[in-house]
């Protein structure tokens, strides 16, 4: 399959600040997904993959799938701009997320449950557009887990 033993696919990881995906490609062996700062897709990372899998520490951190379906969506919300129904559910995170900052505090459970459900949501919504404009590396699923 992926010929690293004990690595299960698809593994997720932040790369320093952005998100990776390593998924098995079509015919076996490994394909790497990075997040692109610039639209929020997909772009090839291949060329990180030894990079990400040999690092010991340092700036490579591995991932559950519900973390990294947060960190997309954090890093989706930091970078991009835009208009319609997901730039508003980011809005909405912001809001909270800035009265945590102003107040120096933690989120609360319910604050935090409501973050993570509209990352998650906004996930889904951001990956099912990036499918249908033909983008290989969306996978909406992820924030379905």
């Amino acid at each position: 399959m992926n010929g690293v033993p004990g690595l299960r696919l698809p593994s997720y990881f932040r790369y320093y600040t952005s998100p990776v995906k390593l998924v098995e490609a079509p015919g076996g062996g490994l394909m790497a997904w990075r997040v692109s700062i610039d639209t929020g897709g997909w772009e090839s990372a291949d060329d990180l993959i030894e990079e990400i899998l040999f690092a010991v520490g340092g700036e490579v951190s591995t991932l559950s799938a519900a973390d990294f379906v947060q960190e997309v969506e954090r890093y989706r919300a930091r970078y991009l701009d835009g208009e319609g129904p997901i730039f508003a559910l980011y809005e909405t995170v912001k809001a909270i997320t800035d009265v945590e900052r102003r107040e120096r505090r933690y989120l609360t459970p319910r604050e935090r449950a409501i973050v993570n459900g509209v990352r998650r949501q906004t996930f889904v919504m951001f990956e099912e557009q990036l499918q249908q404009q033909g983008d290989p590396g969306a996978d909406p699923s992820i924030g379905q887990e």
